[in-house]
């Protein structure tokens, strides 16, 4: 058996996360992968029931479990709350405590939704890339000062520091995904002004001569932004550190048109976190207009990055596209000439075509 744990958290997780479950068991059962889901609390639910957004006891069932499936935490209601105790603490213990040290980001424009982006249709056809992002080093959590006096004059500093067996994980996990897309690699860094992107790019370099097969080529992360405007079908795989990659990443979401349909991986040393990109949108909980396929589409990368089965994988991203050329849109998508559809009705549409 495989052991998914899943965490609906807040607001629309609990209508995403059961959309995709859905989704995932008719999977199971085309597949026989033998996959068993249990449930957890965390955000601001575990808080509302344990006093805390992430227990020690969901924790160590996340340890144990072959993959983990996140929907969304999060809420007004929260906010007030001690820094500590917010719903998003949640994310931060799980990233700790699971060694989470990559964030896979996929941006797919999908034909049918090329008029949706922001760019021009001849600017995003085609556009098919995944950003690997390092996630636990780097500026985020290199030494800090919040405030010092200096010379009479209050100033605040971060560090960046990165080691070479950090450079070197990312990068090869980098490296061995393009070998299972289209075999390239665009390391992005700030080599021309920084000494931590210099000795980034030099273990880029030293990692890639074990991938021979794979082409790699480097971008400073201004030419890398401006690139993902003006050419983003130039991309396959983009790893770049933990500052750099957060934005690129969210660059990146809003070129396919809509956020609801932009899953992620974070990919660690005890197991794999998935999770669609999007927040919990309390505005919306409970009013089944909320968009699953951000969700289903991280189930179907559970399936290929943690229990290896990409044929399934495939399986579901391929229904999903069959529903998007059938017309049916969810409300963050929809325009008129298509047929709208809720959470429901999506999920429904998206198993009939497995």
């Amino acid at each position: 058996m495989k052991k998914i744990i899943v965490i609906p958290g807040d607001g629309i997780g609990q209508e995403i996360t059961a959309s995709a479950v859905k989704v995932l068991r008719k999977v199971d059962a085309k597949f026989n992968i033998g996959m068993e889901f249990d449930y957890r609390d965390a955000g601001g639910t575990s808080y509302e029931k344990f006093g805390t957004p992430l227990t020690d006891e969901a924790l160590d069932a996340c340890k144990k479990a072959d993959g983990v499936l996140f929907g969304a935490v999060g809420g007004k209601k929260w906010d007030s709350l001690p820094v500590h105790l917010r719903p998003e603490k949640a994310i931060f213990g799980l990233r700790k405590g699971l060694g989470l040290f990559a964030n896979l980001r996929p941006t797919k424009v999908y034909p049918e939704l090329v008029n949706s982006s922001p760019l021009k249709p001849e600017l995003v056809g085609g556009s098919d890339l995944l950003i690997v992002r390092e996630l636990v080093g780097g500026i985020y959590f290199g030494p800090r000062c919040e405030s010092e006096t200096k010379d009479g004059v209050e100033q605040a500093w971060d560090t960046e520091i990165y080691s070479v067996p950090e450079i070197e994980r990312i990068t090869r996990l980098a490296f061995e995904t393009a070998r299972l897309r289209r075999g390239k690699v665009t390391s992005v860094d700030k080599a021309n002004v920084l000494a931590a992107s210099r000795l980034w790019r030099k273990v880029v370099v030293d990692v890639a001569k074990n991938f021979p097969d794979v082409e790699l080529n480097h971008l400073y992360v201004d030419n890398a932004a401006m690139q993902l405007v003006l050419n983003p079908a130039q991309f396959d795989v983009i790893v770049t550190n933990n500052i750099f990659g957060d934005i690129l990443s969210d660059e990146a979401a809003v070129i396919g048109g809509s956020i609801g349909l932009m899953p992620s991986a974070s990919i660690g040393e005890l197991t794999s976190l998935y999770e669609p990109i999007h927040g919990s949108a309390p505005d919306i909980a409970g009013k089944g207009i909320a968009n699953p396929m951000g969700t289903i589409l991280s189930a179907a990368m559970l399936l290929r990055y943690s229990l290896n089965r990409s044929a399934a994988a495939a399986v579901i991203e391929t229904a999903i596209e069959r529903t998007l050329a059938d017309g049916y849109r969810t409300a963050d998508i929809f325009t008129d000439g298509f047929k709208r559809i809720g959470t429901d009705e999506a999920t429904e549409i998206i198993c009939n075509n497995i």
